[in-house]
């Protein structure tokens, strides 16, 4: 029982980075700082891709299978769980540019937004011989 919710927790922590790499900046449209988390994330997920690496999730979802007298699945997490029910097999370089896309355009919005949010800040008029200070604590 304990290696069968390690398999299920393994897989739910899985989509839920998943769903942050790939939507997490536009949450930060909304709390901008973490934007930092989002982009440690996204090149996580970069590198895995790009150079094939082993997630440790894949890793601890096929030992907690192996206790459980299963063999380990062959691929990654993309491959037994997104491929076929988010994007058809085969469509791996579609899908991971539509995923590029997503993230860009997330990264963009929120400079656009932050652009807009320095310029929209009220100017305080310094009258002659004052100190700006004296002027915002009115």
């Amino acid at each position: 029982m304990g290696y069968r919710i390690l398999v299920a927790a393994a897989v739910g922590v899985h989509f839920a980075f998943l769903a942050y790499g790939v939507f997490g900046g536009f949450l930060a449209w909304r709390w901008p700082r973490t934007i930092w988390l989002h982009a440690a994330c996204a090149l996580w997920l970069l590198t895995i891709v790009v150079f094939d690496g082993l997630c440790p999730l894949t890793w601890l979802e096929d030992r907690g299978r192996e206790a459980l007298g299963e063999p380990p699945r062959v691929g990654g997490f993309l491959d037994n769980h997104i491929a076929g029910v988010f994007y058809p097999h085969g469509h791996e370089v579609a899908a991971r540019l539509v995923v590029a896309l997503i993230v860009l355009t997330s990264w963009v919005g929120l400079g656009v937004r932050l652009a807009r949010r320095r310029t929209a800040l009220p100017t305080v008029d310094v009258p002659a011989g004052r100190d700006e200070s004296e002027c915002r604590s009115r």
